[in-house]
């Protein structure tokens, strides 16, 4: 039962942390699907009677602007989706140029049913990354209620996301709707899957995904592997692969997987074939050819016809998939193919009845590049978060609201 929903908000100030770090460019927001995605819990507390004070990071801006003294705080303001969050929630916003200053204080104060204020940038000080109690109880004190509505910092023991909640009682600290989804389905796949459950593990490294695939031995019956991770195995066996990406110290560890899941009876799924590119551009020349006998000069930057039919099958029997990562350089149409044909398959799955959960950046873009995101069962907003959580970590955003 969600506590969220039951949660009678009138007459409160909830302080509800979001993870509106979306894309800006030229000071337009490109992409605005997290801050859509955390609305729903946005309006519930207006609509019951009570306010609202957003807090939120974007960026890294104390590293950022040491790195590049051309830059400054003007560029990493939360000012700027102040006009579209107003649009989104058809109610003015104010806006608190200190998170936790006199500005802010008095705002919070004055707040009144209804109303809504937007902190400024938690990272506009060290203390927020830095897990600082201070900044965590002067945060909590513009508050009657906290909600943490952030998954895609959820792994992050910053003093937003963990430290706050324990200057709140266990009644008046929770998950917001977006968090609870996020948690449920993550969950779902892991601990309640109906099987045959299928990882679709993609993505450059072998070294970025070796946790998850290690935990998902557990779990899985079939893991497939795609992307330019898929070579390293291949020159592991003894394959010849050209030019394409791998990891060479990582070639014992790719044959210590294949063995761990060969004694655990879960069948690691290899791409037998790819379609090959003379260079990594859009305007490359292309060819095909086995993945054990990829010339030289030749890459392969995406999975060729026979690895889709085979992985299609093996996705469309499945009744629980995990998707996280692509199967290629999908953002070049001449290597979107593999990828898509994936996004298919786990869409004619989850018509069929699958649970469907696409996790990670590149997967949850490659969704929504092909518009299938409301055809799946589920698509996380938070990549980083969503791949600790399967690696088998506890998450400090979590745990926090849970003790």
């Amino acid at each position: 039962m969600s506590k969220f929903s039951n949660y009678n908000f009138s007459g409160k100030k909830a302080l509800v942390r979001v993870d509106f770090n979306v894309p800006i460019k030229d000071g337009k927001i490109t992409d605005d699907t997290r801050m859509r995605a955390a609305v729903p819990t946005l309006k519930k507390i207006l609509t019951d009677g009570g306010s609202v004070i957003v807090m939120s990071h974007w960026g890294r801006p104390l590293k950022e602007i040491k790195k590049d003294p051309s830059k400054d705080f003007a560029d990493f303001t939360l000012k700027r989706i102040q006009d579209h969050l107003a649009s989104l929630l058809d109610t003015e916003v104010h806006f608190a140029t200190d998170p936790v200053g006199n500005e802010a204080q008095l705002k919070a104060a004055e707040l009144q049913t209804g109303e809504v204020l937007l902190l400024e940038n938690l990272r506009f000080t060290q203390h927020e990354e830095g897990g600082d109690r201070d900044f965590a109880e002067k945060l909590a004190k513009l508050g009657d209620v906290y909600v943490n509505d952030a998954f895609g910092t959820a792994h992050r023991a910053h003093a937003s996301t963990a430290v706050i909640a324990d200057f709140f009682d266990a009644d008046n600290k929770m998950f917001g709707l977006l968090m609870e989804g996020e948690i449920d389905a993550a969950e779902k796949v892991m601990n309640e899957a109906q099987k045959p459950f299928t990882a679709i593990i993609g993505g450059a490294k072998v070294s970025d995904k070796i946790l998850i695939i290690e935990n998902l031995l557990e779990k899985a019956t079939d893991i497939i592997i795609g992307g330019g991770m898929a070579y390293t195995f291949f020159k592991a066996q003894g394959g010849k692969i050209g030019n394409s990406l791998c990891e060479d110290d990582r070639l014992d560890m790719a044959n210590d997987l294949l063995k761990k899941a060969e004694a655990k009876g879960v069948c690691i799924h290899l791409p037998s074939d790819s379609i090959l590119a003379d260079k990594f551009a859009p305007d490359a020349d292309t060819s095909s050819s086995a993945n054990t006998e990829i010339p030289d000069g030749w890459m392969g930057l995406d999975i060729g016809p026979i690895a889709c039919d085979t992985f299609s099958k093996v996705v469309k029997e499945s009744k629980t998939i995990l998707w996280n990562g692509p199967m290629g350089v999908f953002e070049m149409d001449k290597f979107q193919h593999g990828t898509k044909t994936i996004a298919e398959a786990v869409v004619a799955a989850t018509k069929a009845g699958a649970f469907s959960l696409v996790g990670g950046g590149d997967s949850v873009a490659a969704v929504n590049k092909f518009g299938f995101a409301n055809d799946v069962s589920y698509v996380s907003t938070g990549g980083g978060a969503m791949l600790e959580f399967f690696e088998g970590k506890d998450l400090p955003g979590i745990a926090a609201i849970r003790k």
